[in-house]
């Protein structure tokens, strides 16, 4: 009896971490201009959301950066035009930009970037989107990010 209850015991133990949400993805980026991703989900139960962007081109960041910035979507036209405003050394990024939710900073081929995204400033029924703010780029290098399950 003592066997079959820690025979029972481990297997629920390890059975634990398939059932945990996954709080972190990684978005792709290419001298082609894209993302390897259309859309993020952000699972609920996770209190931050770990997103990094892998630049997995050859160019520098001074002929073909990317960077990964989260807003609503209803926000995003602005954010972008604002950042290219504030220029290359503010990460194409507007400084202290409230309706930026998250973002990373601009690198180039074969580099990386972590954002955290705090999952409380995501809410059921708003779109948000993520995009490269890089000059030219939002237009096709763009996604859609929602609160899921």
């Amino acid at each position: 009896m003592k066997k079959l209850l820690a025979t029972l015991a481990f297997c629920a133990t390890a059975a634990a971490p398939a059932f945990a949400a996954d709080c972190a993805t990684t978005v792709e980026a290419n001298d082609m201009m894209q993302f390897n991703t259309k859309s993020i989900t952000v699972p609920k139960a996770c209190k931050s959301f770990s997103v990094t962007l892998k630049h997995v081109g050859k160019m520098p960041k001074t002929a073909m950066g990317h960077n990964l910035v989260v807003t609503t979507a209803a926000d995003m036209t602005a954010v972008n035009a604002d950042g290219m405003k504030a220029g290359a050394a503010s990460d194409f990024v507007k400084k202290d930009d409230a309706r930026v939710i998250a973002h990373t900073k601009v690198i180039g081929g074969g580099e990386s970037a972590t954002i955290e995204i705090p999952v409380a400033k995501i809410a059921t029924g708003t779109d948000y989107s993520f995009f490269c703010s890089f000059p030219g780029h939002a237009g096709i290098m763009k996604g859609s990010l929602k609160l899921g399950a």
